[in-house]
């Protein structure tokens, strides 16, 4: 695996190509499959592959340029401290919860190298609607999963109840107008993933 990455990102200005023909990409996205969490392992991506997909994953469709989006990394003793707080919330609002499944909530985030949470940062009362202030957080939780990919590694977009917990919510600081879009879950297949049925694709065409 190649862990030297240039860092080619545009300058404000920069002329750019309307397109970008490349037979690798659309086989990426022809074969990209999530791979489950349980079945990452180490090694994840160094800062410099971090710092580039998290600017890759800012690159997506932004009416208004706000950048309706932010980034919360866990790596290393992080994922174990914040998985303590997991233990704890699940533990209270479950109070018949066996120990093993309170291990199980604290072990969550040590199933991968990385886990990114992306937060929806909508502004309110804004001429661009709150609908595409969303789907804006989605698309980057999009490129996350295909830039790990193109960079060699698996990855899985999860939001389990911990990202609609309040007490949760709270842990990570989220504001008012915020939610999670997701945890991104990122590191290297411990197994080989199988292809999953896929629906086809449902099409209507408009005729005046």
């Amino acid at each position: 695996m190649n862990n030297k990455i240039s860092h080619d990102f545009p300058a404000p200005g920069e002329p750019l190509a309307p397109s970008h023909a490349s037979a690798d990409t659309l086989a990426l996205l022809t074969r990209r499959r999530s791979t489950p969490a349980i079945g990452l392992a180490e090694p994840g991506p160094d800062a410099n592959q971090v710092e580039h997909l998290l600017g890759i994953a800012s690159r997506v469709p932004d009416h208004g340029k706000l950048a309706p989006w932010r980034f919360i990394l866990f790596e290393g003793e992080a994922r174990n401290s914040f998985g303590m707080i997991l233990g704890k919330v699940w533990a209270v609002k479950n109070p018949d919860a066996t120990p093993d499944q309170i291990r199980c909530e604290q072990q969550r985030f040590e199933r991968a190298p990385l886990v990114i949470a992306v937060i929806s940062t909508v502004t309110e009362h804004h001429k661009i609607p709150l609908w595409e202030q969303e789907l804006s957080a989605g698309a980057a939780c999009q490129n996350l999963l295909i830039g790990a990919s193109a960079m060699g590694f698996a990855a899985q977009w999860l939001t389990e109840w911990y990202a609609y917990d309040c007490d949760i919510k709270d842990a990570l600081g989220l504001r008012s107008g915020e939610r999670i879009a997701g945890y991104i879950y990122i590191g290297s297949s411990a197994s080989e993933v199988m292809e999953r049925p896929r629906p086809r694709a449902h099409v209507g065409r408009w005729k005046a």
